[in-house]
């Protein structure tokens, strides 16, 4: 593909004391990566020449730009568009900081302008520490509510994906109890909604929604709780009667198992470790390498995001452990999605 016709796709470096720097240089010296898509990544020149030369030990020029017309792709050259400076001490130090938080949101909130402003085609995101951006004063509890507020986007929701494993959420990042409260009607509804016209967006067809329910056993005709008769039934059958084929209260200790052999496209769970620890048993090995896989992409936006499925992961930054896979498929993905064509069904 002529270089021109790549997408432009600017990916936020993350937190710097975490293992971003170290897995977008990973990423970017891996030659599919610059034939599928023109990388730029939003961040700090000094601390990815840092994680490429000291941590990594990479053969990579880091060249750091002010504007993305300044932009030279070529193989062994990461273009960086500084998002802010550094204190001494923080890239790779695996220590929460307001210096590194306060980056890592000036980063993300230059890439999603540059994305609104149509200067780039998708965004990905590298990792970020949420108490490093309470210290920097931020009010977001992650990059899904930053994405949403700095985008003006009301309905939302995280998608999570792994091999033909799909998962959104009614809730996330909030505590379990006010996550039991978000389960309402309209709520569940607004992420069916989400589910299936992602899975559309993903290249799939017609795709089956899975529903599952919030109490155990799906709470077993009312005797462990209510909100499947009250709340997510009647939600479901709304999402019927628009023409989406859903499902459920599905009881939630075996809907993942049956959507991962192919029983459905996508489930919706109802809070956020219900749908990250199933995908997370999917795509990460520790015992294999270390190898992390999946990515995570945020639907209803008016724009492209894509993540990496981890953290900051500050237990082993700057001891070139971190696995750059989950960055990998994420920017497969967001390049995919730029160009305007459907995922293959794997994703």
């Amino acid at each position: 593909m002529d270089i021109q016709k790549r997408p432009l796709i600017g990916i936020s470096m993350g937190d710097p004391a975490g293992v971003g720097p170290e897995i977008c240089v990973k990423s970017l010296t891996d030659p599919e990566m610059s034939r599928i898509c023109r990388p730029v990544i939003v961040g700090h020149a000094g601390c990815l020449r840092d994680a490429a030369e000291r941590v990594c030990r990479l053969p990579v020029t880091i060249r750091a730009v002010q504007t993305l017309d300044e932009a030279r792709f070529e193989q062994g050259q990461v273009n960086v568009l500084e998002a802010g400076s550094l204190p001494a001490g923080i890239c790779s130090s695996g220590k929460v900081s307001a210096a590194a938080g306060r980056l890592a949101y000036d980063a993300v909130a230059r890439l999603i302008r540059l994305a609104l402003d149509g200067d780039i085609a998708a965004t990905v995101t590298a990792p970020i520490n949420k108490e490093a951006l309470r210290l920097a004063g931020c009010k977001h509890a992650g990059h899904t509510e930053i994405y949403a507020d700095l985008t003006g986007t009301r309905r939302y929701t995280m998608l999570l994906a792994h091999d033909g494993l799909r998962i959104v959420h009614v809730s996330t990042h909030v505590s379990l109890l006010e996550a039991c409260a978000r389960v309402t009607r309209d709520r569940v509804l607004d992420v069916i909604r989400l589910a299936w016209s992602g899975c559309r967006q993903l290249g799939i067809g017609s795709p089956r929604v899975a529903v599952a329910g919030l109490n155990p056993h799906a709470g077993e005709n009312g005797l462990f709780g209510r909100e499947e008769i009250e709340t997510i039934g009647p939600a479901i059958q709304d999402a019927r009667q628009l023409g989406i084929d859903a499902t459920g209260p599905w009881p939630p200790d075996t809907v993942f198992a049956r959507a991962a052999a192919g029983h459905f496209d996508v489930v919706v769970a109802m809070y956020h470790d219900q749908g990250h620890i199933p995908m997370k048993m999917a795509g990460f090995d520790f015992a294999g390498g270390g190898s992390l896989r999946g990515i995570n992409m945020t639907l209803g936006l008016p724009i492209v995001r894509v993540s990496v499925d981890h953290g900051t992961a500050f237990n082993i930054a700057g001891q070139n452990k971190a696995s750059p896979d989950s960055l990998k498929d994420a920017i497969r993905l967001a390049a995919i999605l730029a160009a305007g064509r459907p995922a293959s069904g794997a994703i």
